[in-house]
């Protein structure tokens, strides 16, 4: 039986920019699709009204999409306002009386992680509890604090009840990822160590910090996306085959990936960081967190045995894309193609590019060959869900297939603990560069990087 759905969306943290920028959207988008039939109430500290926070609700569809006046009129009335301290048993006794007759709510925790087990703690006092709780990443800073954060949780809330939303997996380019791999018959016989070289999967950013330095700071490279993005494609990648007869096969697939992973060691890490960061606004002058950040993986399972994955991220790099490239083995023939190989291509951002590299033949009297690729681009319709709308009606259903769960958040952690902090020194390099020029021998027995274009 499905489980049943939830009568009501509640937002801890109202005022802040994650509701603004991302929220507000998804949630006029689902109106419009006739989605969102329930009491949609805000709870933060702001001194609004119920007025003001629905103007702010239009003031955020105008700076981000467009206001759709048909499904907006609709969702202002569906708005609600509490106005509270988080560990003030009175902002609970509100909440409840602002959801009327809703019994199982949605509770997102659109807070600071310091504020997690606070907002927990007073649902499980309250009346309110009987629900189901969303949180945002990071889910905890290191191995430690995420058993620390799921023991919390557990308190209060059923990991069957809790959703751990990393908006990451919302995204259609990353979902094709999983689609392809295994809704086409010819890519299996070629996804193993017989006849894949290498993996690598890249995510660039042209821009620095933008601002956000003192977050920045908290956070790093590997711990605002290796440690959760750029894993769970690897888990994509690397996955076998999901049973098609249990809802929890992807998830549980994804963590037998994570699961045999090695742990990563310093000699497996190149840290990196842009020229002038130490500028920032909010960055410590002699700060050693990393913008960049290159590791190899080594996952030991009978697929994958020996052959090395490759993650790059990074800010201020020379152009901003998100690519995985899988290099195949050469040919036997190399004397037809010297030095070069055949691969597949995910190009997931901007545009999303599904590509084989290939070799034909070069017009002309010599046996030689040229590079092709076989591409089909994916040209957006305007009508696909964004991110946050899927994962929330997800949510709301209670189907937890695109959410992180107990077990593979600790799992992902257990990967990256021994390289935490300042275990490798953390190099300079030039903004609008491919990072720092160490991070090339990383990938020598492959033969170096292949940057996106």
């Amino acid at each position: 039986m499905s489980a049943p759905r939830s009568d009501g969306l509640v937002f801890f943290g109202a005022s802040g920019d994650l509701v603004y920028k991302k929220i507000f959207p998804a949630l006029q988008a689902m109106m419009r699709r006739g989605h969102l039939e329930v009491p949609v109430v805000g709870v933060a500290r702001s001194e609004w009204t119920l007025e003001q926070f629905r103007a702010r609700a239009r003031e955020s569809l105008e700076q981000h999409g467009g206001v759709d006046e048909a499904a907006f009129s609709k969702l202002r009335e569906r708005l609600r306002y509490v106005r509270g301290e988080y560990g003030d048993p009175a902002t609970f006794a509100a909440l409840r009386q602002a959801l009327g007759g809703a019994t199982r709510p949605l509770h997102y925790l659109a807070i600071p992680p310091s504020l997690f087990a606070t907002v927990v703690q007073g649902l499980g006092r309250s009346s309110c509890a009987q629900a189901r709780v969303v949180l945002e990443k990071p889910f905890g800073r290191d191995l430690p604090s995420a058993q620390a954060l799921n023991a919390t949780l557990h308190t209060v809330f059923d990991e069957s009840s809790i959703f751990r939303i990393d908006h990451y997996l919302g995204k259609e380019p990353v979902q094709n990822l999983l689609l392809f791999r295994f809704a086409n018959t010819f890519l299996e016989p070629i996804w193993n160590r017989n006849y894949v070289e290498g993996v690598q999967i890249t995510m660039a950013e042209s821009f620095g910090v933008q601002g956000r330095g003192r977050f920045y700071e908290e956070a790093g490279a590997i711990r605002d996306v290796i440690q959760n993005h750029m894993l769970q494609v690897v888990g994509f990648l690397a996955m076998e085959p999901p049973a098609t007869t249990y809802h929890e096969s992807i998830r549980d697939e994804q963590v037998k990936v994570f699961r045999m992973i090695r742990p990563l060691h310093p000699e497996d890490l190149v840290r990196g960081q842009f020229r002038g960061y130490r500028k920032e606004e909010g960055v410590a002058p002699d700060s050693a967190v990393e913008t960049f950040a290159a590791v190899r993986l080594h996952i030991d399972s009978w697929r994958w045995d020996g052959v090395p994955f490759f993650i790059r991220a990074g800010k201020c790099l020379a152009t901003t894309t998100t690519e995985v490239l899988v290099t195949l083995r050469r040919p036997p023939l190399s004397r037809l193609c010297p030095g070069h190989t055949n691969y597949v291509r995910f190009r997931l951002s901007p545009d999303v590019t599904i590509a084989i590299g290939a070799r034909v033949k070069r017009p002309g009297e010599q046996m030689d060959t040229e590079p092709t690729e076989l591409k089909v681009v994916h040209h957006p319709d305007g009508e696909e869900l964004d991110a946050y709308e899927r994962l929330l009606g997800d949510a709301m259903a209670g189907d937890a297939t695109l959410f992180a769960r107990e077990d593979a958040v600790e799992a992902a952690w257990a990967v990256v603990q021994p390289i935490r902090g300042t275990a490798t020194p953390v190099r300079e390099y030039e903004p609008g560069s491919w990072g720092p020029p160490e991070a090339v021998a990383l990938t020598a027995e492959i033969g170096g990087w292949q940057c996106p274009t």
